[in-house]
Parts: structure tokens; C-alpha cells; sequence
């Protein structure tokens, strides 16, 4: 089901609980809400549609990569700053961004998966 974006900052800033086999309906959630944003979003957090849950989706190339209760278990020393927008808040701001990370999550499956990302050119 496609579901509204959320902009209140308080909901925004609580942080979120891990997500359980028992939520899966979110994982429909996530795509069908970043398919119908498609046009203005590569990647959505489950806060971003009202649900307090540590999952996100995220366009990987052609794909989008469902990653639950992620973490970010190596990082390059190298990085770059830019800016970027998000559909929860207006305008544009400051993010410092890795040319490499390694992701530790589970698949929409609840598989173990250790992906390694190196970003070579940014926008």
C-alpha cells in the first residue's frame, strides 16, 4: 500500500525499533511507496511512512535492495561532502558521504547478507 510522507520532525527524530518477521507488510509498504516517488526518490526509511521500524529500500543500480535492521560495520577513511534532499524534509542539506561502506542486514527473506558498497562518482 502506498503511504502518505511523513514531515512531522518529532515522529522523525524517535528512534526506531528492529524490525521483525512479524512486520513484513512494511517491506509492501516501503516499495510501493518509493515506486509511486520513484520520479524523487532512490532510497526510503521505514520512519519516512509512519513506521517506527529499522528498515529501509534502497535503489541499487536497477534494483531495489531491501535491507532490514542494517548496520554500517566498515567504513572508508575517504569521504566527501555534499547535499542532498529527502521527501520528510524541504529543501536541501549538508551530508558527508563514504566513497566505501560495508552493510550488514537481513534480506527481505530475514537472510544474513554482508554487502560491501564503494562508491566511485557522486552527483
Amino acid at each position: 500500500m502506498v503511504r502518505p510522507i511523513i514531515t512531522d520532525m518529532f515522529f522523525l527524530g524517535q528512534k526506531s525499533v528492529p524490525m521483525t518477521k512479524d512486520d513484513r507488510q512494511v517491506i509492501t509498504d516501503l516499495l510501493d511507496t518509493i515506486k509511486a516517488n520513484a520520479d524523487r526518490c532512490v532510497g526510503m526509511a521505514g520512519n519516512m511512512i509512519g513506521i517506527n521500524k529499522t528498515v529501509l529500500v534502497a535503489l541499487i543500480g536497477k534494483e531495489y535492495v531491501i535491507m532490514i535492521n542494517p548496520k554500517i560495520t566498515d567504513k572508508s577513511k575517504l569521504f566527501y561532502e555534499t547535499e542532498e534532499g529527502c521527501l520528510s524534509l524541504e529543501g536541501v542539506r549538508p551530508a558527508k558521504r563514504f566513497k566505501a561502506i560495508t552493510v550488514e542486514y537481513l534480506d527481505k527473506n530475514f537472510k544474513r547478507k554482508n554487502k560491501p558498497s564503494r562508491i566511485l562518482t557522486h552527483r
